[in-house]
C-alpha cells in the first residue's frame, strides 16, 4: 500500500459493521426461538467463521445482499450435534463465545482453529468454564486447540476477572445460560458490555450492579431484529486522520458509541480534539451516532491503566495521534495485555520511529514525545491490520510517500480501507 501526504480530507463515509456485535447477533440468534434479522452485519472472515460453526449445528442461516443475515434459531436447547469438527478459523472471538455455548450442550463436540492460530492459548477461557463443571480437554491441559467438549452438568459460579482477561466475561455469562443457579462475573474495571446488552434484548435475565454482572437462568431466548452499528475500532482510523491532516472535515455515519467501547473519544477530547457526536439514537440496546471530526491542534495526554480496557484495540492509532501532538504523552497499564505480549508494541515503536517519531517502550506502556515532523518511509507492518492502518494514517501527515509492506491482511479485514482513504 502506497500513501502520500494529504493537504486536506473531506467527506462522509461509513465503516463496516461492528465485529463484536456481529458475532453475538448470530450466536444469540441461533440460541433464540424464531427468526432473527440482522442488518449491517460485518462480512469479515472472523464473523463468517461464527456462521459456519452454527450451520454445522443445524442452524439455518441465510446470507442476503447488503450485509443482511437471517438466522432461523433453534431455541436455547435446540442445537444439534455438529456434523463435523467446528473450525473457528482465525477468530479468537468465535472460539471464546462458542466454548461458552458448547460447555452446556448435551452432545460432544470438537473445536479447532486455523493452522496459523493453533499456537494461540485459550486456557484463560477454559479455566473458568471448568470451574463451572465443563468437561473440556485438549493439548497442554486444554491450553491449545483442538479442544474436545463432552456433556456435563454446569453450576453457576462467582468469578473475579483480572484486568487482562476481560475477554473471558462473555464465555462465562453464556455458559451461565445453561448452569444451575446464578452466574456472577466481577470486574476490576468496566469492560465492553455487548453481551450483557444483547442477551437482555433477546430475553435473558442479566443484572448489572456496578462492576458485578449476574446471569440468571431463563427458559428460552426470543428472536429480534438487530441493527449492527459501524465498528468504532475501524472508525478510529478515519477519526484520527481527520484530526491530524490540515483543513479536514469528516463525518462517519452510524457508528457504535457504546461507552464501554468509545474510550478513544474521551482520550481525543482530553487532547483538544474537535469531535461532534450527532444524531444520537439507540438500537438493540446499543448507542449509535454520527461522528464529525475536524482538524485539531492536539496536545499530549496521560492514559491511565483504568482507561485501557475501553480502548485497547485503538492503542496503535492513538500512538500515531500522540506522535503529532504537542508535548509528551504517556500510556500506562499495557502489561498483561496481548498487545504487549504479542510483540505488537515493539513493532509499532520500531516502525513509527522510522518515520521520525520519538517513541519509547516502557515496562508497562509507552512514552511518546510529540511534535516531531513525520517523514514517509518503507514500513513493514508484519501483516498486522491495526499497525498497517495506523501507519497509513501516519503517512497522510508525513512528508513524501509511505510504502506499507506485508499488509495483505487488509484484504481480509477491511478490503475497502485504501479506496475510502483515497476518496476523502
Amino acid at each position: 500500500m502506497l500513501v502520500a501526504q494529504k493537504r486536506s480530507l473531506k467527506g462522509e463515509i461509513k465503516v463496516p459493521g461492528d465485529r463484536s456485535i456481529s458475532h453475538r447477533a448470530v450466536l444469540f440468534g441461533s440460541l433464540a426461538k424464531g427468526t432473527t434479522e440482522i442488518s449491517g452485519f460485518s462480512m469479515q472472515e472472523d464473523c463468517l467463521s461464527t456462521i459456519d460453526c452454527f450451520r454445522k449445528m443445524s442452524v439455518g442461516i441465510e446470507i442476503l445482499p447488503n450485509n443482511r443475515i437471517k438466522v432461523h434459531g433453534n431455541g436455547l436447547y435446540g442445537l444439534k450435534a455438529p456434523t463435523s469438527i467446528l473450525n473457528a478459523g482465525r477468530s479468537g472471538t468465535t472460539i471464546r463465545l462458542l466454548l461458552g455455548v458448547l460447555s452446556g450442550q448435551p452432545f460432544a463436540s470438537t473445536i479447532t482453529r486455523s493452522e496459523i492460530s493453533l499456537k494461540k492459548p485459550v486456557g484463560n477461557v477454559v479455566h473458568p468454564l471448568r470451574l463451572m463443571g465443563a468437561n473440556i480437554i485438549g493439548k497442554d491441559d486444554g491450553n491449545y486447540c483442538p479442544l474436545s467438549i463432552s456433556p456435563s452438568y454446569l453450576k453457576g459460579i462467582t468469578y473475579t476477572l483480572s484486568p487482562y482477561e476481560t475477554y473471558v466475561k462473555s464465555s462465562i455469562l453464556i455458559a451461565g445460560l445453561y448452569a444451575e443457579g446464578e452466574t456472577t462475573v466481577i470486574e476490576t474495571e468496566k469492560s465492553r458490555d455487548h453481551s450483557e446488552l444483547m442477551l437482555n434484548y433477546f430475553g435473558a435475565d442479566i443484572k448489572v450492579d456496578g462492576l458485578k454482572v449476574t446471569s440468571h437462568p431463563v427458559n428460552n431466548l426470543y428472536s429480534q431484529k438487530i441493527e449492527v452499528p459501524g465498528d468504532i475500532s475501524m472508525a478510529s482510523y478515519f477519526i484520527t486522520a481527520g484530526l491530524i491532516v490540515p483543513n479536514s472535515d469528516i463525518v462517519i455515519k452510524n457508528v457504535g458509541v457504546n461507552p464501554t467501547r468509545a474510550g478513544i473519544l474521551d482520550v481525543y477530547r482530553s487532547m483538544g480534539a474537535n469531535i461532534e457526536i450527532l444524531n444520537k439514537r439507540t438500537a438493540n440496546n446499543e448507542k449509535i451516532a454520527d461522528i464529525r471530526v475536524t482538524s485539531s491542534s492536539l496536545r499530549a495526554t496521560v492514559i491511565e491503566s483504568k482507561d485501557i480496557p475501553r480502548l485497547i484495540d485503538e492503542i496503535p492509532i492513538i500512538t500515531v495521534a500522540a506522535a503529532v501532538a504537542d508535548g509528551t504523552t504517556i500510556i500506562k497499564g499495557l502489561e498483561g495485555f496481548k498487545i504487549k505480549q504479542s510483540n505488537k508494541i515493539n513493532i509499532l515503536v520500531s516502525q513509527l520511529s522510522k518515520m521520525g517519531a520519538s517513541i519509547e517502550e516502557t515496562e508497562d506502556g509507552l512514552i511518546i514525545e510529540g511534535g516531531k515532523p513525520l517523514r514517509g518511509t518503507i514500513i513493514d507492518c508484519n501483516n498486522d491490520f491495526s499497525i498497517a492502518m495506523a501507519m497509513a494514517i501516519a503517512g497522510l501527515a508525513a512528508s513524501g510517500e509511505t510504502m506499507i509492506r506485508k499488509s495483505q491482511i487488509l484484504e481480509v479485514v477491511y478490503p475497502d480501507f485504501g479506496s475510502i482513504l483515497r476518496k476523502l
